[in-house]
């Protein structure tokens, strides 16, 4: 008898742990090679586990799946092929007919920041201290001294009656509206380690929307590319939270060139307070951050602009490399071109008075993390 257990969803770009249970009922032990029919997004053709198992007994075999796309996967039989001890006989069993598993943005990205959001040993996983600047917040409560505290914030009265260094808390403003814009166009279906760059994106906004969900903050969504797709607004609470993840789970992109007039006239309709609008997308020149620039600026007049773009892995890793020749040197020369780009994409935006976060694909969520705790912490909204 074999039965396979699968969790009511996947998390996109993450180890989702799955496990087949074994239980051989025969009065004597068997040797048995099973074949999971898995999903054909994951492309593993060649799936075989083998092993015996001891009369009466159930084993239990773990094993794992990374899913690179959102959507349906749907998982086919279990084939299990049971001989004897000596191999004489063999015998074919089908267990456990098709099951569909829906793949959903990173839900263990989300709950693993929410999670050390909360742990004092934040720092350690990138999540950034950040010093507050001013007291112009409401004050909150007196607690411990912890590593990267104000020591401006020390009350002096209460460490002398607790014989601990003892700060002032102050509580963050709440109820900031924050809104994830998320191009779709073409430029956003570049891939690194096999996940999409709208995917990384789309995995990041709902890391940063529970956290800032946390912080007692209300989040938004719209999405776009040649025209606006969806539109959330921004709102708190766990329904709230549950719309924002189905809204996102939804998302395709396109093969279309993104306007960035039609996110303006959007945020104008929808978007009537002032909020924080961070902005995912991608921009391989100068000249067509140019194109788009116009619509940022309106924007920043009225709101609060980070736009996130992302670095290009793989001229990293040429423009690490030795050079051994003179084609080498050729291609070196040109990646530190488009190298130079990307930097010269981040100056011209922070110059016009528009916030940049320029990071890699696989240091998103704790890039865009530290930045939102650095806006938050300076009171910029």
């Amino acid at each position: 008898m074999a039965e396979r257990t699968l969790p009511e969803l996947f998390s996109n770009g993450d180890d989702n742990p799955l496990l087949i249970q074994l239980s051989n009922l025969y009065s004597l032990p068997i040797h048995f090679d099973l074949i999971d029919e898995l999903p054909f997004q994951l492309q593993i053709r060649d799936f075989l586990k083998s092993g015996q198992i001891p009369s009466g007994k159930t084993i239990t075999l773990h094993y794992s799946v990374h899913p690179n796309k959102r959507g349906e996967y749907v998982f086919g039989d279990l084939q299990v092929y049971v001989s004897s001890p000596l191999g004489l006989v063999k015998r074919k069993f089908t267990f456990e007919k098709g099951r569909m598993v829906p793949c959903y943005p990173s839900i263990i990205q989300m709950e693993k920041y929410a999670l050390i959001m909360t742990s004092r040993w934040a720092v350690n996983f990138g999540i950034k201290r950040v010093r507050r600047i001013g007291h112009s917040l409401e004050f909150e409560q007196i607690k411990e001294y912890t590593q990267g505290d104000d020591i401006r914030t020390i009350n002096w009265k209460a460490t002398a009656r607790k014989g601990n260094i003892m700060v002032n808390h102050y509580e963050d403003e709440k109820s900031q509206p924050i809104y994830c814009l998320i191009d779709k166009g073409r430029a956003m279906r570049m891939s690194f380690e096999g996940l999409s760059l709208m995917d990384y994106s789309i995995n990041s906004a709902l890391a940063i929307t529970h956290i800032a969900l946390q912080k007692g903050d209300k989040v938004g969504l719209i999405t776009f590319s040649d025209r606006l797709s969806t539109h959330i607004q921004a709102g708190s609470g766990e329904g709230h939270l549950k719309k924002y993840l189905n809204a996102l789970y939804n998302q395709k992109t396109s093969w279309g060139e993104s306007s960035f007039e039609t996110i303006y006239l959007g945020v104008r309709e929808y978007v009537k307070q002032r909020s924080l609008l961070i902005v995912f997308s991608e921009f391989d020149s100068i000249q067509s951050l140019k194109r788009q620039l116009p619509y940022l600026l309106r924007l920043s007049r009225f709101h609060l602009v980070l736009v996130v773009f992302f670095e290009d892995q793989d001229l990293e890793s040429v423009l690490k490399t030795p050079v051994h020749s003179l084609q080498e040197l050729y291609v070196k020369t040109i990646s530190a071109k488009f190298s130079l780009e990307k930097k010269l994409i981040s100056k011209e935006l922070n110059n016009h008075g528009i916030l940049s976060l320029l990071t890699s694909p696989k240091n998103l969520s704790v890039q865009l993390i530290n930045r939102y705790l650095e806006i938050k912490n300076q009171a910029k909204l």
